[in-house]
Formats: structure tokens, sequence, C-alpha cells
């Protein structure tokens, strides 16, 4: 949810008195409160200015991710990183996984949306039809695996079958022993 200038800057002003803003219908009230303190600190490093959402999308250069992607793997926390750095946490840790997957060169790739102009259009692939050998083969696996299948379902059923016999005996064996114990305790 994107909160404009002026609510984030009443949930701070009121965080800072010691107060909080009530919380906002559907949204968690642990997530909200650790917002507004992310916010407060942010307006701490930068100013309350910094809390207005930018009207120009920010490109960083593959340098500048690697220095925060390094900070990060030397040892400092995601979100004090993020914070000092003015970006959003989950964009950091995207990089950090970015870099993890696909060294500095990930962070290099600029990503954007692509007009439908640049999408490839989608071919229809029809399955090749099968030489007379594949499908002999493609029959002959087919009856493999029923047979598999009913062979496992037997299985299955001798086997519940044993265990239903070995309880009916355990069940058996007990109350024998209890006639018997009976039967010693009458005189």
């Amino acid at each position: 949810m994107k909160y404009d200038y002026a609510f984030k800057l009443n949930a701070v002003e009121m965080y800072r008195s010691g107060q909080w803003i009530s919380t906002p219908e559907g949204i968690g009230q642990k997530n909200f409160r650790k917002r507004i303190v992310q916010w407060s600190r942010i307006a701490d490093i930068y100013g309350m200015d910094y809390l207005r959402h930018p009207t120009t999308c920010k490109e960083h250069t593959a340098e500048y991710r690697y220095g925060l992607v390094a900070r990060v793997l030397a040892g400092e926390s995601q979100k004090s990183v993020a914070i000092s750095a003015g970006i959003d946490s989950g964009l950091l840790s995207k990089w950090v996984q970015i870099y993890k997957i696909n060294g500095y060169e990930g962070l290099n790739l600029k990503k954007g949306r692509r007009s439908t102009k640049d999408m490839p259009m989608k071919k229809e692939s029809k399955p090749a039809d099968l030489t007379p050998s594949e499908r002999e083969e493609l029959i002959r696996l087919r009856a493999e695996t029923e047979y598999l299948r009913t062979e496992n379902e037997a299985i299955k059923k001798l086997i519940a079958l044993r265990h239903e016999k070995e309880a009916a005996l355990l069940k058996a064996k007990k109350q024998q022993s209890l006639k018997n114990s009976e039967k010693k305790d009458t005189p």
C-alpha cells in the first residue's frame, strides 16, 4: 500500500511524540509500526522531504548496486544498508540474490518493461508425428506402466491384509491373556 506524504509525516511526528497513528484496515499492526519506525529513520538521515514519493525513477549503476551488495555480504544488515542508501530493503534483497546467482554481470543487466512491439510472436508448435518404432515403444511403455500400477496396488492390498491379520492376532492374544488372568484371580 502506498501512503501519501502527509500521512507519512503525521505518522512520523506521532511516533516521535510517543504515540502511534491508527493502523489502516487490512494491514497488520506489527508490520505497519515497523514501517513507521523505518520512515522515522529515513527522515532522521535524509530529512522529512525524503518521505515524498519520487517523481522520477532512479537508475542505479552496477557499481553502485555492487557497493551496497558488498556491504551486505560483509556483514551489515540489509535493512541498515537500505536505509542508509535510501532504497527499499526488498530491492536490496533482490540485488543480493541476483549477485549470488549471476555475479557482477547480473547487477549490470538493465531490466525494464518491454513494449508489445518488442515481444516476439509465440509460435504454436505441434508435436511431430511419431515414427512406427516410437509408436510401438509408446504402446509398450504404457502397457508396462499399467502392469506396474496394478502390481503396486496388489502389493499395497497384501500389506494391508497382513497388518489386519497381525492386529487381529494381537487382539486375540490380549483377550486370551485377560481370560487367563481372570481364571487365576478367582479361587
